[in-house]
């Protein structure tokens, strides 16, 4: 068999594989929708959230920052934890410690 005639067989192969997986009439696409587009002025202003500092990640705790900074979305970070770079003005961060306390409030 043929090198070529093998990966044309091994892409066919997964190809099934892949749509095995998914259920007649639904798209993976359907599965996760894209957040809507941040409503206009919706900058982030980390002095609302400093209450948070040395307080537990807790939802209400992350949404009332997040509300508190006029933020458009909140993300907790893990010590050591890979993140995206990019800044976004939108964005609140919430730096945890290795206990998972909240330690600093940033925009970004």
């Amino acid at each position: 068999m043929s090198l070529k005639l093998l990966a044309v067989s091994l892409a066919v192969a997964g190809l099934g594989v892949l749509t095995a997986c998914t259920t007649p009439g639904s798209s993976p696409s359907t599965s996760t929708s894209p957040m809507p587009p941040p409503p206009a002025g919706s900058a982030c202003n980390a002095q609302g959230a400093q209450f948070a500092i040395g307080k537990a990640p807790g939802a209400s705790v992350v949404e009332e920052a997040r509300q508190r900074s006029g933020s458009y979305i909140a993300r907790v970070l893990r010590p050591g934890q890979m993140v995206t770079m990019e800044f976004n003005a939108q964005r609140l961060n919430l730096d945890l410690d290795a206990a998972g306390v909240i330690r600093k409030v940033r925009c970004g």
